[in-house]
C-alpha cells in the first residue's frame, strides 16, 4: 500500500500537466505546441520529484500525446529510428563484448597498476585520456562508446558493482567523471562534437569566423581548468567511498602477469574495436555512417560468437534505455519543430532591454543553459536558440565575439544538465551505478560549476584573446 507522501508525489505530475494543459495557449504558440510542453514538463517532473522512474513516466508521457492527438504516432516514435539514440544502444552492447571477453579485465587491471594508487588517479587517467582523444571524434556518443568499456571494466575490476548499495560508489563516481568529461572536452576541441561545426555556421551570419586555433586558443584555459578540477569537484559532491589505494598497483600488475597473452576473444574484440574507433574517427572523410560502423562491429562479433543472442537478452536495462531515450528524443524534437523552444528563447531574451551589457551577457549565458532542461540533443538547442540568443546579446551591447564563444562553449557544457541532455550521457546511465535523482542532482551542480568557470575565467581569457 503506497504510504500517503508517495501518493501526493505521484499526483503532483498529473496536477502539474493538467494545470499547463488547461491554461490558455500564450499568443505566438499552438495548441499542440503547449500541449506538449505540459506533457514532456511532467514527465520530468515525476521524476526529480521521485514520483515515476523514467521509462514509467516516458512511457505514460508518449502515450498521452499520442491519444489526445497532441502529435501523431509517426512523430511521436520517430526517436525509435534515430541514428544517434541507435548508436548508444549498440555502443553499449558491444561494451559487454569488452567485459565478457577478458579485455576489459587487462584493461582496468593495466590503468590501475599505472593510475591505481586512489580512486581521483583512476578518474584522472579517464578524463584526460577523453581530452587527448576528443579531437578525433566528430561525434561525443562515439566517444563515449569508446569510453564506457573501459570505465565500467575499472569500476568492476576494483570490485563496485551497481547492486551493492557502498560499492558502488566507486563506479559512480568514475561514470560521471567520464559523462561530465564527455561535456567539457566537447567544448575544448572543435571538432569534438558535431553540435560545434552547426554552431560555427550560426555565429559566421553575425561576422564571427573561427577556425579550429582560434578555438582551441579560446577554449584552451576555461576548458582546461573545468577538466583538471572535475574530478577533485565530483568527489566532493559524491565521495567515492575510496580513498588512497597503494598496494593496489602492486596487485594489479601481479593479476596483469598471471592473465597471459591475449585469448581469442579477447584478440578479436580489440580488433573489432579498433576498426570500429577508426571508422568513428574518419567517417566523415569516408563518408561513413558511424551507427552502421557500429552495427557493422557488433555483427562482427556475433559472427564469431564473442557476444550471442543470449548475452544481448539479459541486458534487460538496455532496451530500457531505448524505450526512455528514444520517447524523449522524439519529443523533445518536436517542441523544437512546434516552434516552443523558439517562442521560449525569444520570450526570455526579450526581457533583457535595460541592463547593461555585462549583465545582459551573465544572463542570458545561465537561461541558454538552464533552458537545456527541455532538450535532449545539443545541436537542436543550437539550430533553435544560438541564434536568437546571440543577436539579443549584441543588441544589448555585448561583443560578437564574446558572446559567440560563451554560448558554443556553453553548448557542450550545459549537455550533463540532464541524464538525457546528451546522447553520450545514456550511455554511462545505462550502467546501473547512478540512480536518476543522483543523475538529476549532481548534473545541476557539475553544470553549475562548468558555468561559473566558463563565465568567470572564460570571459577573461576570451576578452583577452578573442578581443
Amino acid at each position: 500500500m503506497m504510504s500517503a507522501g508517495l501518493l501526493v508525489r505521484r499526483a503532483m505530475p498529473f496536477v502539474l500537466a493538467a494545470g499547463i494543459w488547461f491554461a490558455p495557449v500564450p499568443e505566438g504558440l499552438t495548441a499542440p505546441a503547449w500541449h506538449l510542453f505540459a506533457v514532456f514538463v511532467a514527465s520530468i517532473a515525476a521524476v526529480l520529484l521521485g514520483a515515476f522512474p523514467l521509462l514509467t513516466s516516458t512511457m505514460l508521457a508518449v502515450a498521452a500525446v499520442v491519444l489526445t492527438d497532441t502529435l501523431s504516432a509517426a512523430k511521436a516514435f520517430s526517436g525509435f529510428a534515430n541514428s544517434s539514440v541507435l548508436l548508444v544502444v549498440i555502443a553499449f552492447i558491444v561494451a559487454q563484448a569488452v567485459v565478457k571477453s577478458g579485455l576489459g579485465k587487462r584493461i582496468s587491471l593495466f590503468m590501475v597498476s599505472r593510475f591505481g594508487k586512489s580512486s581521483r588517479g583512476l578518474a584522472y587517467s579517464i578524463v584526460i585520456t577523453d581530452a587527448l582523444i576528443a579531437p578525433a571524434f566528430p561525434s561525443n556518443t562515439a566517444r563515449g562508446g569508446v569510453l564506457f568499456p573501459i570505465v565500467l571494466s575499472v569500476a568492476q575490476g576494483a570490485g563496485s558493482r551497481p547492486d551493492d548499495p557502498a560499492g558502488r560508489r566507486l563506479g559512480a563516481y568514475l561514470m560521471f567523471c567520464a559523462m561530465a568529461s564527455l561535456a567539457v572536452s566537447s567544448a575544448l576541441w572543435m571538432t569534438a562534437t558535431s553540435a560545434n561545426p552547426v554552431g560555427i555556421q550560426v555565429v559566421k551570419d553575425f561576422g564571427v569566423s573561427i577556425g579550429f586555433g582560434s578555438w582551441l586558443i579560446a577554449s584552451s584555459v576555461p576548458a582546461l581548468t573545468a577538466i583538471l578540477l572535475l574530478p577533485i569537484v565530483v568527489a566532493w559532491l559524491f565521495p567515492p567511498g575510496v580513498g588512497d589505494t597503494p598496494e593496489a598497483p602492486v596487485a594489479a600488475r601481479k593479476a596483469l602477469a598471471e592473465l597471459g597473452p591475449l585469448k581469442r576473444d579477447e584478440r578479436i574484440t580489440a580488433i573489432v574495436f579498433v576498426l570500429m574507433v577508426a571508422g568513428w574517427i574518419l567517417g566523415d572523410t569516408l563518408k561513413l555512417n558511424v551507427t552502421s560502423v557500429a552495427f557493422g562491429g557488433l555483427g562482427v562479433l556475433l559472427l564469431a560468437n564473442v557476444l550471442t543472442a543470449d548475452d544481448i537478452a539479459k541486458q534487460g536495462d538496455t532496451l530500457a534505455t531505448f524505450l526512455w531515450l528514444a520517447v524523449l528524443f522524439a519529443m523533445s524534437g518536436q517542441l523544437n519543430e512546434l516552434g516552443f523552444m523558439g517562442y521560449a528563447g525569444q520570450r526570455l531574451a526579450s526581457h533583457m532591454g535595460g541592463l547593461s551589457w555585462p549583465a545582459t551577457y551573465v544572463t542570458l549565458i545561465v537561461l541558454y543553459v538552464a533552458i537545456h532542461y527541455m532538450f535532449v540533443s545539443q545541436s537542436s538547442q543550437v539550430l533553435a536558440l544560438l541564434g536568437v540568443f546571440l543577436d539579443v546579446g549584441v543588441r544589448g551591447g555585448v561583443p560578437a565575439p564574446l558572446m559567440a564563444f560563451a554560448l558554443l562553449f556553453a553548448s557542450s557544457y550545459f549537455s550533463v544538465i540532464t541524464p538525457q541532455g546528451g546522447s553520450q550521457n545514456v550511455i554511462f546511465v545505462g550502467s546501473g551505478y547512478l540512480k536518476q535523482q543522483e543523475l538529476y542532482r549532481l548534473g545541476l551542480f557539475v553544470t553549475v560549476f562548468f558555468l561559473v568557470v566558463f563565465l568567470v575565467i572564460g570571459t577573461a581569457w576570451i576578452s583577452l584573446v578573442a578581443g
